[in-house]
């Protein structure tokens, strides 16, 4: 039987992301002219095929699906990002210089949602094959081996932060293989190898964009009073920039974050959503819930989140096949990054990457593309033989 808790958990994230979808999307509605309940019945659409999808793929034996089913997404995802550029603006609008979305009709796609859990099974897929059966080696064989990974990241580093200008998710991406990469049992030296080599490959991709430079000045510019007082004096003048306004969107997200307190306004009662966070129930549905629930309410989401994590991590150390265990710790991480770029952004700690908060954020894509991640690894779960009170 499928683990029944990780579902469970699932459900009740999905259950908290239609309230709170119906109750922060009320300017939208009125701003675009849509109908009170636009947006929660298309996010109830997509929960309902999302829980479809993972019961469904819940009954499949995963030893006659799981390989067809990860290669499908992973080689359709990465087709679609590849011509998208290439596609008609009929299908593919350009918003913001970027195009992210294919549309189909009313149906709105975005590949590179379902492309991360296809990458995830391809690594786990092939380390399972080639990567662990390697012993201690030296730092140079060890890049040897990996440069195929390398290659695939790179791919995805062109198609998404370059043709579809969204950084953070290859940020997430990154983060993951790197994590795993340790995990298979690979040097630090390697880890932290990568880890420069990473950090170069992000500085390039920010300078090479003016929009990802003005971006990051304006954070800098409200953080640095908090860091430059480590540094000499000598260093201070020249990594201080000229005061920037505050950008609006941490402000007011900030500020929605303060006005909740402990309790918050009530449900429904939040102002930060009537226009002043764009879109609020999209990529700042943290601040609203902060605002209209509270801290304790934001603080018993997150921990839902985190369990979700901490259970595929627990599913993961039983099993055995090693493609199964590679590919939840995958997931796992994919969630685990996401919901730490979203509210790293949210607070002002980093700059805002505009990642949607897994199970919680409005889109059909991420939640679709999520729900094939959990549906595989409960397919997977079945594997695993536990005492009956850990489920």
């Amino acid at each position: 039987m499928a683990d029944r808790t990780l579902f469970f958990a699932v459900a009740a994230l999905f259950s908290v992301s239609l309230v709170m979808v119906y109750s922060l999307s009320a300017f939208a509605t009125m701003y675009f002219g849509y109908g009170p309940w636009h947006f929660f019945v298309r996010q109830l659409v997509s929960i309902v095929l999302g829980l479809g999808i993972i019961l469904v793929l819940s009954w499949l034996d995963p030893k006659e699906w799981f390989v067809p089913i990860g290669f499908a997404i992973f080689w359709l995802s990465l087709l679609a990002m590849v011509v998208m550029p290439f596609l008609p603006a009929s299908l593919v609008k350009t918003v913001l210089g970027a195009k992210r979305w294919i549309h189909l009709g009313p149906i709105s796609v975005a590949p590179v949602e379902f492309f991360k859990i296809g990458f995830v099974f391809f690594i786990a897929w092939s380390f399972s094959r080639k990567l662990i059966h390697h012993g201690k080696l030296r730092l140079l064989d060890e890049v040897r081996i990996l440069m195929p990974y390398l290659f695939v990241l790179g791919v995805a580093v062109v198609l998404i932060a370059i043709f579809q200008k969204d950084l953070g998710q290859v940020a997430v991406i990154a983060a993951t293989l790197l994590i795993l990469f340790l995990i298979a049992g690979r040097s630090m030296k390697l880890f932290f190898f990568f880890l420069g080599l990473a950090l170069v490959a992000f500085i390039a991709l920010i300078l090479i964009a003016p929009h990802r430079l003005r971006r990051i000045e304006s954070w800098w510019s409200t953080v640095q009073d908090n860091f430059l007082s480590f540094f000499p004096d000598s260093l201070v003048a020249k990594l201080r920039v000229p005061e920037a306004e505050e950008p609006y969107q941490i402000a007011n997200s900030l500020n929605a974050i303060h006005n909740g307190g402990w309790w918050g306004q009530g449900l429904g009662n939040g102002q930060f959503k009537l226009g002043y966070l764009s879109e609020v129930h999209t990529d700042f549905i943290l601040s609203g819930i902060a605002e209209e629930l509270g801290y304790v309410a934001l603080a018993a989401v997150t921990g839902l989140l985190l369990f979700v994590v901490f259970r595929l991590l627990k599913l993961a150390s039983r099993m055995d096949e090693p493609m199964y265990y590679f590919f939840t710790v995958g997931v796992a991480l994919l969630i685990f990054f996401a919901f730490v770029v979203n509210s790293y952004g949210i607070s002002g700690i980093t700059p805002i990457k505009g990642i949607a908060v897994p199970f919680l954020s409005y889109g059909g894509s991420q939640i679709l593309a999520i729900s094939v991640g959990i549906g595989m690894v409960l397919m997977l779960s079945k594997t695993i033989h536990y005492p009956q009170k850990d489920r």
